[in-house]
């Protein structure tokens, strides 16, 4: 180890090209995170999605929730979304997200997977309402699952585990370049929820 590597914690990115993602690990204590999973679970106005595919309403298992800085419109899967206004404890975890990325975030979608059976498909949030090539910060509390990504030209796929407690942030051309997923698994019989703090714009 050298003299200076102590002080280096900005973390490395784990694509190995075309994009940028960085895993900050636990960027709150055990008890802070499970202060706030108790509080999302239960105080957050949850939704089923909806999507529609090929011409059919399809709602899933899976819980979302869109809250913003305004009455935000956002459309993915061929349904549209209106926002509602941030909480004070949706605010205090995008003040603690933006210190810890150095970027700003105007919007959050959260998802509610209420055990391992419930997941999300390969994909990437390439839609028109996103910043291009805008940062993405994912919190997750509760059941730590594994998360992967997958280059949508060579099919390379890089996967990690997060944690309860932990951040994640996708930039520059991830989008474009990667697919991401989370998979089911039958191991996991707890909820977990993610935080996706994002930018919307005009």
């Amino acid at each position: 180890m050298d003299l200076f590597s102590q002080f280096d914690s900005k973390p490395k990115n784990l694509l190995p090209k075309d994009g940028t993602v960085h895993y900050h690990g636990l960027v709150l204590s055990k008890a802070q995170s499970d202060l706030y999973h108790d509080y999302l679970l239960n105080e957050i106005e949850w939704r089923n999605d909806e999507a529609i595919i090929f011409g059919k309403r399809v709602v899933t298992k899976r819980k979302v929730a869109w809250y913003a800085e305004e009455a935000f419109e956002y459309s993915y899967s061929n349904t549209t979304k209106v926002a509602l206004p941030f909480t004070k404890e949706l605010l205090a975890l995008k003040e603690l997200v933006e210190k810890e990325t150095n970027e700003t975030y105007n919007s959050c979608l959260l998802n509610l997977y209420h055990d391992g059976s419930e997941g999300m498909a390969w994909h990437s949030d390439g839609e028109k309402d996103l910043k291009k090539n805008g940062a993405i910060a994912s919190l997750t509390f509760g059941a730590e699952r594994k998360f992967g990504f997958k280059h949508k030209q060579t099919k390379e796929v890089v996967s990690l585990i997060l944690q309860h407690g932990s951040l994640l942030v996708m930039k520059d051309e991830t989008q474009t370049h990667w697919l991401h997923r989370l998979p089911p698994t039958k191991k996991v019989h707890r909820p977990r929820i993610n935080l996706t703090f994002r930018t919307i714009t005009r």
